[in-house]
């Protein structure tokens, strides 16, 4: 079964509350480990982690380290909680794009935009201003190609990341990559603009955002999860109190 159709984590949300309600999975059992579960559904390990994630905040499972994920607590059929897109989905649509942006402005760009990206790489080494200076530095790509339509798509991907609970939620518990990673690839693609190489632009920018679905395939697998539990229980706690 391929990957298709929006919100792919979605459909393994649905199908897994199900087989909670029904008896399948009951409270304490351990669900199937990923990789079986990324062959039942015939998605990737990212989809997969990020359904497991969208249960843990829903409060229907826990991740223990090592043991692997349990059914915390029953469920009704249906899925109470829409989250929107995950961050692997995002990151994989901006790794196709961006590719193809980064080829077309290592033919476009000029010598004041290339000066541009040589500064926001400078920021990119101070943390109060890293996050800023990354996002700045991919959308001064995608200006490089003077077609307003790519600018707004590349945009809207990067800013997309915090309007989605879900996304926002590996994300914030991931943090970036280490400054000297960002560097490092951030200055790849910088190289390969300057040396007007489209070819070069375009792996330089799919390996980066390759290995940030990477970086999030390895911290998702425990810490955020922990991090979305302890966030659902303090707003379960908020909940009661304004109850009462």
């Amino acid at each position: 079964m391929a990957e298709h159709g929006g919100k792919l984590y979605r459909r393994i949300v649905q199908s897994i509350v199900a087989d909670i309600a029904a008896g399948v999975y009951p409270v304490g059992a351990r669900l199937p480990a990923e990789r079986d579960l990324t062959e039942r559904f015939g998605v990737s390990r990212p989809t997969i982690r990020e359904a497991m994630i969208a249960l843990e905040m829903q409060g229907l499972v826990e991740a223990r380290k090592g043991s692997g994920v349990f059914v915390l607590a029953a469920a009704t059929p249906h899925v109470e909680q829409e989250l929107d897109i995950g961050a692997f989905e995002i990151t994989e649509a901006r790794r196709l794009l961006e590719g193809e942006v980064a080829a077309v402005a290592a033919t476009e760009i000029d010598a004041e935009q290339l000066a541009e990206l040589r500064g926001l790489l400078s920021d990119m080494a101070r943390d109060e201003v890293a996050e800023d200076a990354d996002r700045r530095f991919h959308i001064a790509i995608a200006e490089a190609t003077g077609n307003a339509v790519i600018i707004s798509a590349v945009t809207d991907f990067w800013d997309m990341r915090f309007r989605s609970p879900l996304a926002r939620e590996v994300l914030l518990k991931a943090g970036s990559l280490r400054t000297e990673s960002r560097l490092a690839e951030h200055g790849r693609i910088l190289a390969a603009l300057e040396a007007r190489s489209p070819i070069d632009a375009r792996n330089a920018m799919r390996d980066h955002l390759s290995r940030v679905i990477d970086y999030l395939l390895d911290v998702t697998e425990t810490e955020a999860v922990e991090r979305a539990r302890k966030e659902t229980d303090q707003r379960r706690r908020a909940l009661a109190r304004r109850t009462v």
